[in-house]
């Protein structure tokens, strides 16, 4: 798989920081041209000069995803500036977290606006460029999508959201070229936790989630830009990942159980 982005348009959004930052570097290393988006132009900056660093070039389209407007507005700033689109990486998402019991009207809307509405929109925009090169269309889900997990109900319907959108999408993209890959990590470090309801960053807090089983989102990045590379349907990752998503499928009783023990 080694340089098979060279020369290649690919558009990520959710690149200031995490997975999508991670994922901007590995296709720098294949000599990818970046067009990177996210809300916060100064952190965006800071990653294309990295990229630049390892041997990829690019540019800043800032972007919020929950503003369709933003959404179509970048997609046309990207092919104004390179004529077309190879990659589109719907990254872009964050979690709302509490019982459901406790989650307002507000607090659901936000987190569907976000990892379903905002994720469809950059697909639906990308998709037309995408037919034009024969190229890849990425979705960012999560292990969330295949069995629950207390405290993250929303989150988890959002991502199950996700992996029935790149269903659809394989079925209705037939015939084009273009490939749809739907990826979910299992757990990978990032700062998705840190991150309250109505999206403020809080760099104190501390992640719940258990430290042995944690990726390195380098590592992470790297297996994802190789799934989307290989034009993967569905790509589940991490090992406890993807023992946690067979249970969720196929024996959700063990799969509840054994979250339960990881707390």
């Amino acid at each position: 798989m080694e340089n098979t982005f060279e020369g290649k348009v690919i558009w990520i959004t959710g690149a200031s920081s995490g997975l999508g930052k991670f994922m901007a570097y590995e296709f720098a290393r294949q000599k990818g041209i970046l067009a990177l988006s996210a809300r916060r132009t100064s952190e965006l900056e800071e990653v294309l000069k990295e990229v630049k660093k390892l041997g990829g070039e690019g540019m800043v389209v800032p972007c919020d995803i929950l503003e369709e407007q933003q959404i179509e507005t970048a997609m046309a700033a990207i092919i104004k500036q390179y004529g077309r689109l190879d990659v589109a990486i719907a990254n872009a998402g964050f979690g709302i977290y509490g019982k459901l019991e406790k989650l307002t009207a507000k607090d659901w809307r936000r987190q569907m606006d976000g990892n379903v509405t905002g994720l469809a929109l950059t697909a639906k925009f990308a998709i037309p460029h995408l037919k034009n090169s024969k190229g890849r269309l990425a979705l960012i889900g999560s292990v969330a999508a295949y069995l629950p997990n207390p405290n993250t109900g929303a989150y988890g319907a959002s991502k199950a959201a996700v992996r029935s959108i790149g269903q659809t999408l394989q079925l209705e993209l037939k015939g084009t070229g273009v490939s749809c890959t739907v990826i979910h990590p299992g757990f990978v470090d990032s700062d998705i936790t840190r991150v309250d309801n109505d999206g403020v960053f809080h760099p104190e807090n501390k992640d719940p989630r258990p430290k042995n089983l944690m990726w390195p989102t380098d590592k992470a990045a790297k297996v994802m830009v190789n799934a989307i590379g290989k034009r993967k349907k569905s790509f589940v990752f991490t090992g406890h990942g993807k023992i946690l998503a067979f249970l969720g499928q196929h024996f959700p009783g063990i799969g509840r159980w054994l979250i339960g023990k990881l707390g």
